[in-house]
């Protein structure tokens, strides 16, 4: 649903900027072209109100109704209590059970967070049956072995997701940020 509503909302912008702008480089012809418009949907609608009552009667009762349902299911998918995501864990005696992915990216927050030189850590974990795939930020100490934390750091996410939780590893990406050199320190 962000997908769509990011698409609605650049092209409702830049339809509103063009309109802003050729008002405001030709405020008359602006005018003089929405009267027109406007008039001759009055004299379209009066039309039908005068030869088929009926049909116009009906044809605005269903625009209505079709506005109603349609923006009423855009607000409901919009506003609805997104279900917390679950990964499925099979236990070796045939048992199932859900862990909420929340509930992963803290354990992950929590032991990651004890390493060495790693300042802060922010897990994002999404899931896909019993599969588990983990986006990982990390700010780190200025003077750390890239490659060296980064191995140390997939190692305990492995740890935790499969060894300790019973889920399977997908794709892990690690960012890694440095914080700053402290002022007036020598590199």
């Amino acid at each position: 649903m962000n997908v769509f509503n990011r698409i609605i909302t650049i092209l409702v912008a830049i339809v509103l900027f063009l309109a802003a702008v050729f008002a405001a480089v030709f405020p008359l012809l602006t005018l003089d072209w929405l009267g027109r418009i406007a008039a001759s949907w009055r004299d379209y609608l009066a039309y039908w109100d005068a030869n088929a009552r009926y049909v116009s009667v009906a044809v605005r009762s269903g625009l209505v109704v079709i506005a109603v349902v349609l923006f009423g299911l855009l607000m409901f998918l919009e506003l609805r209590r997104r279900r917390a995501g679950t990964v499925q864990v099979v236990t070796s005696e045939g048992s199932t059970a859900a862990v909420v992915t929340d509930s992963i990216s803290q354990r992950l927050a929590h032991q990651i967070d004890r390493l060495a030189d790693v300042i802060s850590v922010s897990p994002k974990v999404t899931g896909r049956g019993r599969t588990v795939h983990i986006d990982l930020d990390l700010e780190t100490g200025p003077e750390i072995d890239v490659p060296m934390k980064s191995d140390e750091v997939v190692a305990v996410v492995r740890e935790v997701v499969e060894d300790r939780m019973g889920l399977l590893l997908g794709k892990v990406k690690v960012r890694i940020r440095h914080a700053p050199y402290p002022q007036g320190a020598e590199e």
